[in-house]
C-alpha cells in the first residue's frame, strides 16, 4: 500500500486550473521529485499536500487514511512535514532554541521561559540529535541570524526532522544557494534516503537526477510524465516541454 496516494486532485484559480485531475503514489521509503516549468502547479500541490491550500476536488489519503479535509498541524502530528522556498526560522533564537520549538510542538510541552526550558532533556536531546543529523552540532548557540544562509536552510530542516516525520515535502530545499551550499545540502539530503520519504520539488536538475528514486513530470497543472531518472531524462516529451528549455 502507498504511504501516499492521491486521486484526480484538482485546484482552480477562476479560469486558471491550477491542478488538473492529477493522480500520485508514493511507496514508503521513496524519494521522489516533482519537476516542471514556471507556473506548472508544483508549489500549489504541495500546499495541497500540506493542508495548506484546499482542493476543489479530488482525495488524498496518507497510510490509507484520508487526509483531505485536515489542515497542517493535523497532518504534522500524523508525520506529514513540509520545509519551505523562504527560509522560516526564528531569527533572535539560537540553533538549538529554534529546534527545541518544533519539539515542542509536537511533543505538546508548556513552556514560558527558556531558561528552565532549556534544562529540560526531553527537548533539548532530540533538538541537539536533529541538529547533529544535519551538521549543524557545532553551531547549537549560535543565533539564525548569524548563520550562513545554506546553514540556516539546514537548521530548517533539523526543525522538520525533529517532528520525526515520515514524510517530507520539500519545496525548494536549494532555493537561493552557492554551488557549495547546494552539494552540501543534496549530500545531507542522500544521507537521508530510505531512512524518510520524501516529495522534493527542486528546479536544480542535477540534485533531482542525484536523489530522485522517481520523477514525475508536471505541466499545466497535469501529470505528463512519471519514470525513474534516466527514462525522464530520455523522454522527448519531458525535454519538449521542460528539459530542452534554458530558462
Amino acid at each position: 500500500m502507498s504511504l501516499l496516494h492521491v486521486r484526480r486532485l484538482v485546484k482552480r484559480y477562476g479560469g486558471l486550473v491550477a491542478t488538473d485531475q492529477f493522480d500520485f503514489d508514493l511507496p514508503a521509503g521513496e524519494t521522489h521529485a516533482i519537476i516542471g516549468p514556471n507556473g506548472a502547479g508544483k508549489s500549489t500541490l504541495v500546499g495541497q499536500l500540506s493542508g495548506e491550500i484546499r482542493p476543489d476536488g479530488g482525495q488524498i489519503f496518507f497510510d490509507g487514511r484520508e487526509i483531505t479535509p485536515l489542515g497542517t498541524a493535523r497532518r504534522a502530528l500524523m508525520g506529514l512535514a513540509r520545509s519551505y522556498q523562504i527560509t522560516s526560522v526564528f531569527p533572535e533564537f539560537t540553533a538549538l532554541q529554534n529546534v527545541m520549538l518544533s519539539v515542542q510542538a509536537h511533543q505538546g510541552h508548556s513552556f514560558r521561559f527558556w531558561k528552565p526550558a532549556l534544562r529540560e532533556p526531553a527537548l533539548t536531546a532530540p533538538a541537539r540529535q536533529a541538529l547533529e543529523r544535519v551538521g549543524l552540532d557545532r553551531h547549537l548557540h549560535v543565533p539564525a541570524a548569524a548563520l550562513a544562509h545554506g546553514e540556516q536552510r539546514q537548521l530548517e530542516l533539523a526543525m522538520v526532522l525533529a517532528g520525526k516525520p515520515r514524510l517530507l515535502l520539500l519545496d525548494e530545499p536549494l532555493a537561493g544557494m552557492s554551488q557549495s551550499e547546494s552539494e552540501k545540502m543534496t549530500d545531507l539530503l542522500l544521507g537521508l534516503k530510505k531512512q524518510y520519504s520524501m516529495i522534493l520539488v527542486e528546479h536544480d536538475m542535477n540534485a533531482v537526477f542525484r536523489l530522485a528514486d522517481r520523477i514525475t513530470v508536471l505541466v499545466y497543472g497535469r501529470n505528463i510524465a512519471c519514470d525513474i531518472p534516466d527514462r525522464i531524462r530520455a523522454s522527448e516529451e519531458v525535454r519538449a516541454a521542460y528539459l530542452g528549455d534554458d530558462d
